[in-house]
């Protein structure tokens, strides 16, 4: 199987743009496949535990519950750390969330290792 990387930018203010990025990411690491999944911009701010909760896409499903299949599963989680310090995301803020803060080189690193790229 393969590789798949999966930006996502968008936020909270288009869940279900956002909780599609999770399921088709999810969807691929059910299939057998290596995901790791990518936020930046606005989509740092799904990672707060409130929002995360909250955050149903119309016909896309729960973001907690991709979430929660993703890590379950294996996928790598990356947050920008530059998007992250902006917007005052914080480890405390995500609730133990498994994820990395990585700065740009990290998704350029991510982007030539992946077989494909998706951005949501």
């Amino acid at each position: 199987m393969g590789r798949l990387l999966v930006h996502i930018a968008t936020g909270p203010e288009n869940p279900t743009r956002s909780a599609l990025g999770l399921l088709v990411a999810r969807t691929a690491l059910a299939g057998g496949h290596e995901v790791d999944l990518f936020l930046a911009g606005e989509g740092v701010s799904l990672l707060r535990r409130e929002t995360l909760d909250a955050g149903v896409g119309i016909g896309t499903g729960s973001m907690r519950e991709h979430v929660d299949a993703l890590v379950s599963g294996g996928a790598r989680l990356f947050a920008s750390g530059m998007s992250s310090k902006a917007r005052g995301l914080t480890p405390d803020a995500i609730g133990g969330l498994a994820v990395e803060f990585a700065p740009p080189d990290v998704l350029v690193r991510l982007t030539f290792e992946a077989d494909r790229v998706l951005t949501y």
